[in-house]
């Protein structure tokens, strides 16, 4: 399969909440080993999308379809890492017993994990620089290696797609920076979909993007090229500047 074929399509979704539609003829694709992410202002309709592509939320009109090896598919394997992550820190549970149970929503009865669970958990313990704390409470960590943590524990199901609601929140910029690094490599294992108000990052980031507003804006990364750039200003179009500057030039849209 290339990294051109969809695995995930939205096609003119459209949601309502009480009569009133939120989302409006959204479709989008989500490629293997996609990086997408997904922008937009507060209330636009982010959060509402992602849940749809989850299956969490059936659309009023429009189609969601899952391809695994260019065959339709019921569902995909998905990991997803919501917005506000909220639990007991002084309950006792130790890091590795987090990323663990990421295995229970499959399972059901009294889980026993296998020999082959805990080496899968080692492994995302060493990608996730995380080893040094698998025996320590979760309650312990700070709040990059706790979202490190929850990360391991939506990926160790094996997900085909992992979806993260504003990842990057009441993080640090040191730590923010670890946590984009660390997404580039988890996506050599599977397509990632970031949703996050921190435009100037994810424009550096990511490879495709949508804009969210109630209607839906795909642009995928070849969308705006140097023949349109000429078209569009009259000659060649270079950025200069010093330093590591986010930059990402969108078709246009009204919205």
């Amino acid at each position: 399969m290339t990294t051109n074929s969809p695995i995930l399509q939205l096609r003119d979704v459209a949601v309502e909440y009480d009569g009133t539609e939120v989302l409006q003829q959204a479709s989008l694709s989500v490629l293997k080993n996609d990086f997408l992410g997904i922008i937009g202002p507060n209330g636009g309709g982010k959060t509402t999308l992602v849940k749809v592509m989850l299956g969490l939320l059936p659309p009023a009109r429009g189609e969601v379809r899952y391809f695994r090896d260019h065959d339709e598919v019921e569902s995909l394997r998905m990991g997803y890492l919501p917005q506000y992550s909220t639990f007991d820190t002084k309950f006792p549970i130790s890091v590795n017993e987090v990323i663990l149970s990421g295995l229970l929503t499959n399972r059901r009865g009294i889980c026993r994990y296998s020999r082959v669970d805990r080496e899968r958990a080692d492994d995302l313990l060493s990608l996730l620089h995380l080893t040094s704390e698998a025996r320590r409470s979760i309650g312990e960590l700070s709040g990059g290696q706790r979202q490190r943590a929850l990360i391991g524990r939506a990926l160790i199901c094996e997900p085909e797609v992992l979806i993260l609601d504003e990842p990057s929140t009441y993080i640090d910029q040191e730590h923010q920076e670890q946590l984009y690094e660390l997404l580039a490599d988890i996506n050599r294992r599977c397509a990632v979909v970031l949703v996050s108000h921190d435009i100037g990052t994810v424009l550096r980031s990511v490879r495709n993007i949508v804009c969210v507003n109630r209607s839906v804006h795909y642009h995928p990364a070849d969308e705006v090229n140097e023949e349109l750039l000429k078209e569009s200003f009259g000659c060649p179009f270079q950025l200069v500047a010093h330093g590591h500057v986010p930059h990402r030039v969108l078709g246009e849209h009204t919205s």
